[in-house]
């Protein structure tokens, strides 16, 4: 598996194997959001296909409830479902919070939806602890046309990140 920025030509890929609800491209969106500097939108590779996303938001968390000043790991996904549980997830992630230690940041923050204990429990593993609760909200244009307005409940977590360095101690 590989991970790596996402480029224009990738969105296509996306669509065609991560698809969005509707026809609103959210792939699309986040790679916007890249070109305008709010984000770094990671893809992971496994034969030449996309089989994971996450986007490390630069401008933090947009819900707000969430009042703290950290970037924010969204839209995080594997698929096919058949792939999860096999570190994608984890490796995503942990590419996002090196690029938060590279721009010397030291805190990260990930939105989980209260209707997904595998992923708070993955990233309760990795070291996120719960914050606060907010709603998760957005929108995107159904293939009728229609405009669909969601609200997922959530809660925020953070990490403080170390500086990525093991300390080696003599014998």
């Amino acid at each position: 598996m590989e991970i790596s920025v996402c480029r224009s030509g990738d969105v296509a890929l996306l669509d065609r194997y991560m698809g969005s609800p509707g026809a609103t491209s959210f792939h699309a969106r986040r790679f916007a959001r890249q070109e305008a500097e709010e984000c770094t939108y990671l893809v992971a590779w496994l034969e030449g296909r996309p089989v994971g996303h996450a986007e490390m938001r630069w401008t933090g968390c947009a819900a707000p409830e969430v009042t703290l000043d950290c970037p924010e790991i969204g839209g995080l996904a594997v698929w096919p479902e058949e792939l999860r549980s096999r570190g994608i997830g984890t490796e995503l992630i942990r590419a996002a919070e090196e690029l938060a230690r590279e721009r010397g940041l030291t805190t990260v923050g990930i939105g989980v939806g209260k209707d997904n204990p595998r992923a708070a429990g993955l990233y309760a593993r990795l070291g996120y602890r719960p914050v606060t609760d907010y709603l998760d909200r957005y929108s995107y244009r159904d293939h009728d046309g229609t405009t669909r307005e969601c609200a997922d409940a959530c809660t925020f977590l953070v990490r403080e990140l170390s500086s990525g360095h093991l300390d080696v101690k003599p014998a």
